[in-house]
C-alpha cells in the first residue's frame, strides 16, 4: 500500500491474486500434459536442460531467500516479545535478535525440517493459520484504537505512487507456492486438476481477503511510515501487540520448514538424481539451514529482501515460466482463455521482473530496523501501558514537537 499508493496497491493484490490462482492450476494443467510430477521436470522436458538449470536456480533462490526473511522477522519480533519480560535487561545478549535466530534455529527449525514427508507438517499448518488469524484480530483492534493519533502523511491517500512495480514484487512473494506447488499436489488423496483447481480457488481466495484486511488495517494505521516489517511500526510498550509479535514469531517458525523442503528438494534432484539417503537427507538439511542462518544475521532490513525476492525469483517462477510452459505444451487454439491469458503473462512479468530490480536498487525503501517510531516518544506523546482490554493515548501539548509531523 505505502510504494502503489492505497487504491492502487488493493487493485494490485487482488491481480496478484488472480494471477496466482491461474498460474498455479496452468502449471498441473502441463505437468498434466508432459507426463511429469514436479516443476523442475516440466521444464526440462519443455525446454531440455537450460531451462531446467535456469528454473533449478530459481526455485532454490526463493525459497532460501524466504528462510533468510523469516529468520529476520523471528529475530526482529521475539526480541521485542522478550524485551517485555519484567526484570529483563533489554541490553541482555540471550535475548538479543542474533541469539534468538541462532536459538529458534536450532531448537526448532532444524528439527522440522529434517521430515521427510511434507505431509506430516499438515497440523503445523493449520496452527499456523489460527495464529495468523488471531494476529489479525489484533491488527484490526489496533486501527481502531491507534490510528486517530498518529499524523497521516501528506500523500497517504493518492491513487498510485511511482513505486507501484516494487510494490508487485512484494505481493509476488507473499503469493508465491508455485515452487512447492507439485509436492502438495502429491500429498493430495487422489489428485485431480479438478480437486487442485477447486482447492487453489478457496486457497487464494483467503489469502487476498487475509492480505487485503492486514495491509488495509496497517495502512490505515500508520500510512506513509509503515514500516516493511509490520510489527516494526508499533511501540514496545504495547501489551497486546506483544502477544501479536509472539504469535508472528511462532507462525514464521512453523512457515520456514516448508521453504526448506523445496530448497532441499532442488539440490536432491540437480546433484543426487532425485533421492537422497538418511545421511546426505540429515547433511543437506543441515548445511542450507545453517548458511541461510548465517546469512539472516548479517541483513536487518526485510523490506529490500522481500523486494528482490519478489522481482527476481518471484515475477519469472509466477508470470513467466508456467505460462511459457503451457503455450509450449498445450495443442489449444490460440483463442483459447488459457493461451490468451499466458500471452498476456509472459511480457507482464518481464516488465515487473527487469523494472521492478532497477527500481529496487536504485529506490530502496526507508528501513527503521529496531528504532521506535517517532510517535512511541514521551516527547511526541504519552503512553501509558497499553494492554488488550484498555488503551489510552494522550497528546501533551506543551512538549509536542510538530515539526516532526510536517
Amino acid at each position: 500500500m505505502k510504494q502503489a499508493g492505497f487504491p492502487l496497491g488493493i487493485l494490485l493484490l487482488f491481480w496478484v491474486s488472480y494471477v496466482t490462482d491461474f498460474s498455479l492450476v496452468l502449471l498441473i494443467k502441463g505437468g498434466a500434459l508432459s507426463g511429469t510430477d514436479t516443476y523442475q521436470s516440466l521444464v526440462n522436458k519443455t525446454f531440455g536442460f537450460p531451462g531446467y538449470l535456469l528454473l533449478s536456480v530459481l526455485q532454490f533462490l526463493y525459497p532460501f531467500i524466504a528462510m533468510i526473511s523469516y529468520n529476520i522477522i523471528t529475530g526482529d519480533t521475539l526480541s521485542k516479545v522478550f524485551q517485555r519480560i519484567p526484570g529483563v535487561d533489554p541490553a541482555n545478549l540471550f535475548i538479543g535478535r542474533h541469539f534468538i535466530i541462532v536459538l529458534s534455529t536450532a531448537a526448532f527449525t532444524l528439527p522440522l525440517s529434517l521430515y521427510r514427508d511434507i505431509a506430516k507438517l499438515g497440523k503445523i499448518s493449520l496452527l499456523s493459520t489460527v495464529l495468523t488469524t488471531l494476529i489479525l484480530g489484533i491488527v484490526m483492534a489496533r486501527v481502531v484504537s491507534l490510528s486517530p493519533y498518529i499524523p497521516k502523511t501528506e500523500d497517504a491517500w493518492v491513487f498510485a505512487k511511482p513505486n507501484a512495480i516494487q510494490a508487485v514484487g512484494v505481493m509476488s512473494f507473499a503469493f508465491i507456492c508455485h515452487h512447492n506447488c507439485f509436492l502438495v499436489y502429491g500429498s493430495l488423496e487422489d489428485p485431480t486438476v479438478a480437486k487442485w483447481s477447486r482447492i487453489i480457488h478457496v486457497s487464494t481466495l483467503a489469502s487476498v481477503l487475509i492480505s487485503i484486511l492486514f495491509s488495509t488495517c496497517v495502512y490505515l494505521t500508520f500510512t506513509g511510515y509503515t514500516q516493511g516489517d509490520l510489527f516494526e511500526n508499533y511501540c514496545r510498550n504495547d501489551d497486546l501487540v506483544t502477544f501479536g509479535r509472539f504469535c508472528y514469531g511462532v507462525t514464521v517458525i512453523l512457515t520456514y520448514p516448508i521453504e526448506c523442503f523445496v530448497t532441499r528438494e532442488v539440490v536432491a534432484n540437480v546433484f543426487f538424481g532425485g533421492n537422497l539417503s538418511l545421511v546426505f537427507h540429515i547433511i543437506v538439511t543441515v548445511v542450507i539451514i545453517t548458511i541461510a542462518m548465517l546469512v539472516s544475521l548479517l541483513i536487518d532490513c526485510l523490506g529490500i529482501v522481500l523486494e528482490l525476492n519478489g522481482v527476481l525469483c518471484a515475477a519469472p517462477l509466477i508470470f513467466i515460466i508456467p505460462s511459457a510452459c503451457y503455450l509450449k505444451l498445450s495443442e489449444e487454439p490460440r483463442t483459447h482463455s488459457d493461451k490468451i491469458m499466458a500471452c498476456v503473462m509472459l511480457p507482464v512479468g518481464a516488465v515487473v521482473m527487469v523494472v521492478g530490480f532497477v527500481m529496487a536498487i536504485t529506490n530502496p525503501q526507508d528501513c527503521t530496523h529496531g528504532q521506535e517510531m517517532f510517535y512511541c516518544f514521551p516527547d511526541n506523546f504519552s503512553l501509558t501501558n497499553i494492554s488488550g482490554s484498555h488503551f489510552q493515548l494522550t497528546t501533551q501539548p506543551s512538549i509536542l514537537n510538530i515539526s516532526i509531523f510536517q
